[in-house]
């Protein structure tokens, strides 16, 4: 889920941190015992622990503003027949700004109310491991219609709802610039992602996320905060990681997997 708001351009902007983010994961040699598909979707079958982090950027009135996403969630791959089929569920999301003292935060509410479509997962050699893509399943959070169209750019679109039962139209942004400028942002999303892996010996999963979602600002709780914006991923998939780490069959609640993500994944990354 992407932030947006309107950044002053006195604000001195950040430039990403050095890529990859966490060069750790992908040295962690690839699981090569698996010598067929079969074997591998067997492998993969299970439940696991998801983390991952998306880098964005805009140019607004002049301010150029980058975002990291960091996403904390539930993955599952089942096999159903010869098809693993993959389910992700979120619990948690936080935004990490360039920009010093500002912060934009979502509740713990909205993030739930994203429902990706479960997906069967594509699995292909690489080298003497297997890589493991999910393709695309677009999802609208915020709106109702056909997720396989284009987003509605109408603010006032009947279509709209209000996913995370706040009494503002779409999902709800709070940001906080100072103690004294502070405000809401109101979006409706089309969540277009899809993800890159592979299995490492460790018996995690680790690669990158590619991100094509729209967004549509449906308004603010201050001129101050509305601004059309619709912020794109950064090309160096290197500030977009991924990684499934596996997790015991007890462990089902957001709280319990957020108390543990300080074990279970790496640190959010930060501009600072």
């Amino acid at each position: 889920m992407a932030a947006l708001l309107f950044l002053p351009a006195c604000t001195p902007p950040l430039p990403w941190p050095e890529a990859p983010l966490y060069p750790e994961l992908t040295a962690q040699p690839l699981r090569t015992d698996l010598a067929s598909p079969d074997a591998a979707r067997s492998a993969l079958a299970g439940r696991y622990g998801h983390y991952d982090v998306v880098a964005y950027e805009e140019s607004l009135e002049g301010a150029v503003m980058r975002t990291f996403v960091v996403s904390y969630g539930y993955t599952e791959l089942t096999l159903e027949g010869d098809t693993l089929v993959q389910h992700d569920r979120f619990c948690h999301a936080e935004h990490r700004l360039n920009r010093e003292g500002i912060r934009s935060t979502l509740n713990d509410d909205a993030t739930q109310a994203i429902q990706p479509r479960r997906a069967p997962v594509e699995l292909t050699p690489e080298g003497d491991g297997w890589r493991i893509h999910r393709p695309a399943t677009p999802t609208l959070i915020g709106i109702t219609g056909d997720p396989l169209q284009p987003l509605s750019r109408d603010r006032s679109d009947p279509n709209l709802t209000d996913p995370d039962e706040d009494g503002k139209p779409g999902i709800t942004v709070q940001v906080d610039v100072n103690q004294f400028i502070q405000g809401q942002i109101y979006l409706a999303r089309r969540e277009i992602f899809e993800t890159h892996l592979t299995l490492r010996d460790d018996g995690a999963l680790v690669g990158h996320v590619r991100d094509r979602s729209e967004q549509l600002v449906i308004g603010a709780s201050s001129g101050l905060f509305d601004a059309d914006a619709d912020p794109k991923q950064s090309a160096d998939v290197g500030l977009s990681p991924m990684v499934l780490v596996p997790i015991p069959a007890s462990m089902t609640s957001c709280d319990a997997l957020m108390a543990s993500a300080g074990v279970l994944f790496p640190s959010p990354p930060s501009f600072y």
